[in-house]
């Protein structure tokens, strides 16, 4: 996977196609140029002749200002100063609405084959969506295994060892009005402090079950049993039950697993032979949320226990 990472780009011509702007300048070769960085480019320093400590990795980004400012100078100084925001690795120019083309930009560029853009709307809502647009595009990526569900809200991952149920688990859930998001294989990506989760584009909507095969859960169950993706909040991992592994009731088994680098709560939840798995799956949930609004029925009840055996002690 790291190899992967440090090859991740995004060509100008996608970003072009999906902000739909308008090409000033370059060839359609010239659209081949990518961004390796989800960040954008607003050179007040560069325009300014100050080349020290620049960036011209990102996408960059001209607006009212940096027009107000260039304008105040000859044609030969705005060349000079936009010789150093067209450099090589400076995937594109985007110009947005308050940014009229200038003559001493259009002409360098087309000497040098590169891409000016632009875009008609506000500086801001476009650097919004750019870096939203970028950082989705270079985002770390994995995949990894289980079933992905979103339960009360909350998307809750359910691993374990092929053939503990986990799916047969997933039908049960969906039958009592939770959503299936991912079986078997689910993407994930870490968009800055979240995972974002879903099914590959071959398995959306589908659940494998032994003895019955791939079922389409939106034609059983209708449009609401599945979600496209969602946020990845907590994992439960299913373990078979081991009578000789003591557990201690009042300390459950939670630990924490590293999902591309961020730390997630994960509750190990031991399985037996009976047991109603979805109604305990929907209980850790619950109990989970409870957890995010400040309230450990564990500690709790440590607390009252803590309580209950001093004033026992006092009257003896």
């Amino acid at each position: 996977m790291a190899n992967e990472e440090l090859n991740k780009k995004v060509y100008v011509r996608e970003i072009k196609e999906e902000f739909e702007l308008t090409q000033l300048s370059g060839s359609d070769e010239s659209l081949n140029r990518w961004a390796i960085a989800p960040d954008v480019n607003r050179p007040g320093l560069e325009l300014s002749g100050y080349l020290e400590s620049n960036d011209l990795k990102r996408v960059v980004i001209l607006g009212t200002k940096e027009y107000e400012y260039m304008s105040k100078l000859d044609y030969d100084t705005q060349r000079q100063r936009f010789e150093i925001i067209t450099d090589s690795f400076t995937p594109c120019i985007i110009l947005s609405e308050g940014f009229r083309p200038m003559d001493s930009l259009i002409n360098l560029a087309y000497e040098k084959d590169f891409p000016v853009l632009h875009y008609d709307g506000k500086t801001y809502q476009l650097i919004v969506d750019l870096v939203t647009f970028l950082s989705e595009k270079l985002a770390p990526t994995d995949n990894m295994y289980g079933v992905m569900m979103n339960i009360y809200g909350k998307g809750i991952m359910i691993t374990g060892k092929s053939g503990i149920g986990k799916s047969e688990l997933a039908l049960d859930l969906i039958n009592r009005g939770h959503m299936l998001v991912a079986d078997d294989r689910i993407d994930v990506t870490r968009i800055h402090t979240r995972i974002l989760c879903q099914a590959p584009k071959l398995l959306k909507r589908m659940l494998e079950i032994r003895g019955i095969g791939i079922v389409d859960v939106t034609r059983m169950f209708g449009a609401n049993a599945f979600l496209n993706r969602c946020n990845l909040d907590f994992v439960i991992r299913l373990e078979k039950y081991d009578e000789f592994v003591d557990i201690d009731r009042l300390n459950p088994m939670t630990r924490t697993i590293d999902v591309l680098g961020l730390e997630l709560p994960m509750l190990v939840i031991p399985i037996t032979e009976g047991k109603s798995m979805s109604v305990i799956i929907e209980a850790a949930v619950s109990n989970y949320l409870l957890q995010k609004m400040g309230y450990d029925s564990n500690e709790s009840f440590k607390q009252l226990y803590r309580e209950e055996i001093e004033r026992n002690g006092e009257a003896r």
